[in-house]
């Protein structure tokens, strides 16, 4: 539990109310607040990672929580742009579609655990959660931008890049779905 990758993925499940209270009513200090602690936090995935597979320290544990800290991170961060009508109309939609994958992945990889089945992650996967973190932040900064640099086209480039990775999202859901039919049927 105590080693530097496991402990930069509890760091960002710790982050995660955090950005939602500086996202809660805030005014854009608020907003850049939770932009920046969302930013450091997107960097710990990539990083805790690549820490424990280069010190030789990948543990079950870091392997349990890694995933479960996207997750969270993504749906709370979600549902505050909601609330906060930073994404709206037709854009719910690619929010829904990156909620339930990531609802029904999280059943489909405790199944096929079950049943001793890893599917790895996929390049397109991996591109998913890049695409998903530069939308969220791009939304989050937005909050920011609006009230004091109008001109930043952050809602643009976060609602563009939050449909590539819905996109990518139904791409690498119906991976794992069909991955898991396999065993199931």
């Amino acid at each position: 539990m105590t080693s530097l990758p496991n402990l930069l993925t509890l760091s960002r499940i710790l982050a995660v109310p955090i950005i939602v209270i500086c996202m809660w009513n805030a005014g854009w200090l608020g907003y850049l607040a939770a932009y920046a602690i969302f930013c450091i936090a997107g960097a710990t995935d990539y990083l805790d990672g690549y820490l424990a597979r280069a010190q030789g320290t990948v543990s079950k544990l870091g392997q349990f929580l890694d995933p479960i800290a996207d997750k969270i991170m993504v749906a709370a961060t979600i549902v505050m742009l909601i609330a906060d009508n930073l994404v709206s109309g037709w854009h719910v939609l690619a929010a829904l579609i990156i909620l339930l994958r990531e609802i029904i992945v999280s059943g489909l990889r405790e199944f096929l655990a079950g049943v001793q089945v890893s599917v790895p992650v996929s390049k397109l996967a991996k591109w998913k959660t890049a695409f998903q973190m530069i939308a969220l932040g791009a939304l989050i900064l937005e909050g920011f931008a609006m009230r004091v640099w109008p001109a930043l086209p952050a809602l643009e480039v976060g609602l563009i890049c939050l449909w590539l990775a819905a996109v990518m999202t139904t791409i690498t859901g119906w991976d794992y779905l069909r991955a898991g039919l396999r065993h199931m049927v």
